[in-house]
């Protein structure tokens, strides 16, 4: 008897059931989907599993197999694929030829090892409010690249990035570079600043560091306070690698802050204010606040040093020992930097800058000039700021359009020779801070075209840096191109034949670069650039336009007491 047509069949068409049991699939019956057990695994005694099976496209396709049912077999033939028939493929074709004819593959994207995911409960509690605790702890140390960082000082070489165990042991077996000190306290301290940490105080590899050029010949006659304030920030910045001696520098720098406040207290003011020792101490130990928190403590170094600084200048303008030009220019570059992402009030004025000095600083990495128009550049902002401010617009114009065409028309060079790195840091500088002026005092934001292009021109200067293995002096401009890239045009083309570039990504990854090549704190550098991301991302949802501008916004107020020289 031939069976019916679908037309002629009376009732609803069974179906294959698509919860079925895997029992009942297996033999090919309809199942019931009764729970916890179908009538036909309880009636045979099946066990009446319903587990999910995961079925590989790869294994079908190796074992001449059609992948599904799609493009095989259908029961309409007008929905049947044009290569297949109701009954059987073609002869000499397999049915996963078949299917090869239709399929499209989608491109996989490049999966690098750093990426910025925007996830936090607090973000989605109330976005508002940022996880700040949390984005300092996740902020990465050194990923042991295994980078060679020469110590042209010293004429030696020391491997960076390996592991704190079998770095520590190797360092101790190595000579003393002056052992005629090691009776004083820790003399592997001590050679580890000259070491390791004054190679990361200078901005290119090939140059020598200032620090050890100033600081190791005075430091052969100086008293043991000073000693253990060097031995204290050694300390702090072996910790990063080995946090046993974190006990220790902490102990060391509690000694030298009792010294040097008994010897301030014991001493006449005027004997305070001439002595370039207690100058070198106070450097010293802002850098190990810097190192360790970067928290408002720096600054209470940074505030002393001022007074004692000021007192001196109404007696003699223009410092006459190296000691004390070195101490002087530290203090007032790291105000100016600092106060670039706050917008506080100046505490070492332009007078400390020459505004004609076009040569490049090997520790500052940039030019006296360059720094004497971000100071102008930040005071402005913040007498614009004032609610009294008498500054009138066409005022105000003024000098940021002079501002403006001073950095445009500037011109840095190298004073000895010709180093391609120091060069590259000072231009990237330079392009910073016309960005950082076009944010604060025009109110410029991410998605201005002219930012856009800065943003593009520092970070290919980054990329040319990281190319180089040289990250010990450019997190300001780092910073600066942050907070200011724009979060919906993240893809950027840093190379004119080479594919684009995740914006953050590649932050991400010259952080961590500079965390074992640098005296930087980058724990808290990238804290704060991932709150102004995070503060943006949430913002994109909204379409009100803020009543400050964009720096003022986003930046200043997560940015207090950062250190960014």
């Amino acid at each position: 008897m031939p069976r019916r047509k679908a037309a002629d069949r009376a009732g609803q068409v069974k179906t294959r059931s698509r919860s079925g049991c895997r029992e009942c699939r297996a033999s090919r019956v309809r199942c019931d989907t009764q729970r916890p057990i179908c009538t036909r695994c309880r009636e045979k005694g099946l066990p009446c599993s319903t587990n999910l099976v995961l079925k590989w496209e790869s294994e079908f396709v190796s074992r001449g197999m059609a992948f599904g049912r799609t493009g095989v077999w259908s029961k309409n033939r007008s929905d049947a694929s044009p290569n297949s028939n109701s009954t059987s493929t073609s002869a000499g074709s397999s049915p996963a030829s078949s299917v090869d004819t239709t399929r499209r593959w989608c491109s996989l994207p490049d999966v690098a090892p750093w990426a910025f995911i925007n996830t936090g409960l607090a973000s989605f509690k109330d976005p508002s409010r940022f996880d700040v605790e949390l984005n300092k702890q996740q902020a990465l140390l050194s990923s042991g690249s295994g980078r060679l960082m020469a110590v042209p000082a010293l004429s030696s070489q020391t491997k960076l990035g390996e592991r704190s165990g079998a770095w520590s042991a190797d360092f101790a077996r190595a000579p003393s570079l002056f052992p005629g000190l090691l009776g004083l306290g820790h003399g592997q301290l001590f050679d580890y600043f000259f070491r390791q940490v004054c190679p990361r105080a200078t901005a290119s590899p090939s140059s020598a560091s200032p620090f050890a050029s100033v600081v190791l010949p005075f430091s052969t006659s100086a008293s043991p306070t000073l000693f253990r304030a060097i031995e204290a920030l050694s300390a702090c910045h072996w910790a990063r690698r080995d946090p046993m001696y974190g006990a220790i520098g902490l102990r060391l720098k509690t000694e030298t802050l009792r010294d040097l406040r008994r010897r301030l207290t014991s001493q006449d003011l005027a004997t305070s204010y001439n002595d370039p020792e207690i100058l070198l101490i106070m450097m010293m130990l802002c850098l190990y606040e810097i190192l360790d928190k970067c928290d408002e403590h720096w600054t209470i170094h940074l505030k002393g040093a001022r007074d004692l600084i000021r007192l001196r200048r109404e007696q003699v303008d223009t410092p006459s020992d190296p000691v004390t030009r070195l101490a002087e220019r530290f203090f007032a570059f790291q105000d100016v930097m600092g106060r670039t992402a706050c917008g506080e009030a100046v505490k070492f004025g332009s007078d400390y800058w020459r505004s004609n000095d076009k040569y490049i600083d090997l520790w500052m990495g940039c030019s006296t000039e360059l720094v004497a128009i971000l100071s102008l550049i930040t005071e402005l902002s913040r007498i614009r700021r004032q609610s009294a401010s008498s500054l009138t617009e066409s005022v105000f114009l003024g000098r940021a359009a002079s501002l403006q065409r001073q950095l445009e028309h500037l011109v840095q060079e190298v004073e000895d020779g010709e180093d391609e790195i120091l060069a590259t840091v000072a231009e990237a500088k330079r392009v910073a801070a016309l960005l950082y002026l076009h944010c604060a005092l025009y109110g410029a934001s991410p998605t201005t075209s002219l930012v856009v292009e800065y943003v593009q021109q520092i970070l290919s200067s980054v990329w040319s840096l990281l190319e180089h293995d040289s990250m010990a002096n450019v997190i300001w401009p780092i910073f600066v191109a942050a907070v200011e890239l724009n979060p919906s045009q993240d893809e950027l083309s840093l190379r004119s034949h080479g594919p684009a570039v995740s914006g953050r990504s590649l932050i991400l990854r010259a952080l961590d670069a500079m965390a074992d090549s640098s005296m930087s704190n980058v724990s808290r550098t990238r804290g704060v650039i991932i709150e102004v991301w995070q503060a943006r991302d949430q913002d994109l949802l909204s379409s009100a336009k803020p009543a400050v501008n964009d720096w003022d916004r986003y930046v200043a107020p997560v940015s207090a007491a950062m250190s960014l020289a």
